[in-house]
Formats: C-alpha cells, sequence, structure tokens
C-alpha cells in the first residue's frame, strides 16, 4: 500500500466540496496545510491494526448510550452499508435515530467504500429512503478516487483512466474533466484466445482505478494488467472490502475480490482511497476544527470501519446490523477491539 501520508497531502484539499473539486482554500485556513504541520509534528500516520494486549478485557455492548457516548460525542460518521441499509432496506429505527442525533446538536457525516454510486447518486439514494442529508455530508470512495486524481494534477498529463467499476467512478471522474474507458462499457466483453491473439490496448491509459464491478471479466483483467505492467499506469484501490451487502438478504463477494486479481497479476500494491486510508477523517479534524476525542466512527466492519477509527484515535461502536457477528467480535482471533458494540444503532436511543 502506498504511504498514506502522502495520499492525505494529495487529498485533503479536494473534500472541501460536495459537488466538485476545487482549489480554493488558502495558506492559514487550508485543511491541507493544517493536516500537514500535523503529520509533521506526529511523524506518519499508522496503518498499523490496534491490536488489544494479551488478557484485554472483553468487549463491552453499549448500555448506557447517554453517560457513555452521547454526552461526550459532538459528531458521529457513520458507515453506509450494513449501519444506515443493507442493499436497498433502511435498518430498522435508523430515520429516528438520526432526527434524535441532528436535534441534540451532533454532527453527522455518512462514509462509504461502495463506489458504485456517485455522490449524487448516494444523495438520491438517502432521498429515496426518505432521509434528509446534505451533500457535503457524503463521502465515498469513488469521489475519493477522483479526488485524489484532480490533486495529483491527473488532468494535465493529457492521460486517461480505465475504470474496473460502475457507474459511480466514472461520474466522479466526468466531474474533473478527466477522461475515462472502460467500466459499464466493457459489460459483457469477451477474448477468443486464438493463436497469435493480442489484446490492443490504449496507451494513453495512465491510471487504473478498481472498484466494485457486478460485470467483472477476463476481458477487463487482462486490461487492467497490460495498462499497469505494460504502460506504467499507476493502480488505484476504491477500497479491499472482502464482501459487502448488495441485498439484505446474504452477503456478496466485495471490491476485494476484484482488487485482488489486479494485484495478483501485475505483482503491485495499489494506492487505497478509501477505509482504512485516513484522508477523510484528517479532513472532517481540521476543516470543521473538531478533537478527535469528539468523534466517534460507527461501522459494522471491524477491518476497515473500526480499523479506520481506532487508527486515528476516534470513539469506535460497531454495529451487527451488517457483516460482523458476534462471534467473530468476541472471538479470540479478532484483535480489533471497538470501545462498545450494539445490535444496531437503535441502541442509541432504547
Amino acid at each position: 500500500m502506498r504511504s498514506t501520508l502522502g495520499l492525505m497531502m494529495l487529498l485533503l484539499p479536494a473534500l472541501a466540496s460536495a459537488f466538485s473539486v476545487p482549489r480554493l482554500m488558502r495558506a492559514a485556513t487550508n485543511p491541507l496545510a493544517m493536516a500537514n504541520a500535523a503529520a509533521a509534528r506526529r511523524g506518519r500516520v499508522s496503518m498499523m491494526a490496534t491490536v488489544a494486549p494479551p488478557g484485554a478485557a472483553s468487549v463491552k455492548r453499549l448500555s448506557s448510550p447517554q453517560d457513555e457516548l452521547l454526552k461526550d460525542i459532538d459528531v458521529f460518521i457513520f458507515d453506509c452499508d450494513g449501519v444506515i441499509w443493507r442493499g436497498d432496506s433502511l435498518i430498522d429505527k435508523v430515520p429516528s435515530v438520526l432526527e434524535k442525533l441532528r436535534a441534540m446538536g451532533k454532527r453527522m457525516f455518512f462514509v462509504t467504500n461502495n463506489s458504485t454510486k456517485s455522490r449524487k447518486g448516494y444523495k438520491s439514494k438517502f432521498s429515496s429512503l426518505g432521509l434528509d442529508v446534505k451533500d457535503e455530508e457524503i463521502f465515498s470512495s469513488s469521489f475519493a478516487a477522483a479526488a485524489y486524481l484532480e490533486q495529483k494534477n491527473f488532468k494535465a498529463t493529457g492521460k486517461k483512466v480505465y475504470v474496473i467499476g460502475e457507474v459511480g467512478i466514472g461520474e466522479e471522474l466526468d466531474l474533473i474533466g478527466v477522461p475515462h474507458i472502460g467500466g459499464p462499457a466493457d459489460k459483457g466483453k469477451t477474448i477468443e484466445l486464438t493463436p497469435g491473439y493480442a489484446l490492443e490496448i490504449d496507451h494513453d491509459v495512465g491510471a487504473v482505478v478498481v472498484g466494485f464491478d457486478r460485470h467483472f471479466n477476463y476481458h477487463k483483467i487482462q486490461y487492467a494488467q497490460l495498462c499497469i505492467n505494460e504502460n506504467g499506469a499507476e493502480f488505484i484501490a476504491t477500497n479491499m472490502d472482502a464482501v459487502t451487502h448488495l441485498t439484505d438478504a446474504q452477503e456478496w463477494a466485495g471490491a476485494g475480490s476484484m482488487v485482488g486479481c489486479i494485484k495478483g497479476c501485475t505483482r503491485k500494491e495499489p494506492t487505497l482511497v478509501g477505509k482504512p486510508s485516513p484522508l477523510m477523517i484528517d479532513y472532517i479534524v481540521y476543516k470543521y476544527e473538531i478533537p478527535k476525542a469528539k468523534i466517534c466512527m460507527v461501522g459494522d466492519r471491524l477491518d476497515t470501519d473500526i480499523l479506520f477509527g481506532k487508527d486515528n484515535g476516534l470513539k469506535t461502536v460497531l454495529t451487527l446490523s451488517g457483516v460482523t457477528s458476534e462471534e467473530k467480535l468476541l472471538g479470540a482471533a479478532n484483535k480489533i477491539h471497538p470501545d462498545y458494540y450494539v445490535s444496531s444503532i437503535a441502541d442509541f436511543f432504547p
């Protein structure tokens, strides 16, 4: 995985707007400048898992929300899949929980590793589910990938992006004027392995962005590996999630399975822009001047959501409404321990 500190320095200014990626911030008030200074003070951003020492106390179920959590937390960062919804179904009591938190003056952000939609697409999904969420409260990994490329001034290279993924990545790239190929257009493409056949690629591809793709195929694998191995294109992953909730009935293979294929054939590690990369939390801390001790990460995944929170000094709450079972959480093999766990966020207001 590439240096997360360097990635943070590139990405922070890009997160300043909900539906564009402007460069309007100046030195004294620039979250990037403040983030860089803080990073220099602390030396580096750790991506190591927070491992509980031998004999550590069992993870505690949240039993007194007001005293244990709500009175000390000003900002809640919510994962979406498995916390707010499963597939296209809202998790029980979510609207009332969010309404009560807003009434208490709590600030909220919604961070998702799912790259299938752009921020505009997620805004529509929230609205369709009856949730009033502001544009600037939404952070998606598709946006993070585009913002990373924008801050690298990728457009100035004249190169293109090859996309393994769905419409979300392309929509975000369109907003910053970066040309792209692949994505949904390569759905159903096949390769005839006849003698002497070679797959032709566009030699102007300078980056390959890999996200979740329901139409992943061998053509896409081969095209990506040629772009990376022969063109020298940068390999970027929206996330490494092993499984995801595409429906409310079962777990489905996540973007990590697509990224893993490209890692396998290129023997290269990607630049990771989604959780548990610390970029978004650093932006929130500096833009809104909120101490990390006042922020709580709420998610359903130990290896992304909880790791993201623990490694960045946040309070953490794991919800069992997603991919992690209580058995897995409390099992001896698990070394990533949240501060509290709940059945769902409905437990915030029992």
